[in-house]
């Protein structure tokens, strides 16, 4: 008794359209919550005060280049940075972004003076 060597093949084809027709699925509901996530305003400001909240801030968006501890990953330490750049040129730089990879615009215009007195005061 041979067996049917097309069969093997059948069963990874049913199993990859199964795949791909879950993930279409998944990706419909994924791309809804996208959509959402972009209609709603940031949120920078702490649930329990209401104030915006630098650290917290920082741990979400700024961790991203300049490592969990704002120590230096692929963006500088920022310890330290206050005394190397003044508080002004702290807030241009947020404002305005770098040409070395800084953008621009990642902290709300009315929240910089906030961001650039945390910044200046890390250690």
């Amino acid at each position: 008794m041979k067996k049917n060597p097309v069969i093997p093949y059948l069963l990874i084809m049913v199993f990859g359209l199964a795949l791909v027709f879950f993930f279409s699925i998944k990706g419909i509901g994924d791309a809804k919550q996208v959509a959402k996530e972009k209609e709603s305003p940031k949120q920078t400001q702490t649930a329990d005060s209401g104030k915006f909240d630098p650290e917290s801030f920082a741990k979400k968006t700024c961790a991203t280049c300049h490592g969990n501890n704002l120590q230096g990953a692929v963006g500088p330490n920022l310890h330290g940075v206050g005394k190397k750049l003044s508080k002004d040129k702290i807030k241009d730089v947020l404002k305005n972004g770098t040409s070395g990879g800084m953008p621009a615009g990642l902290v709300e215009a009315d929240h910089i003076d906030e961001m650039a007195d945390w910044v200046s005061k890390l250690k």
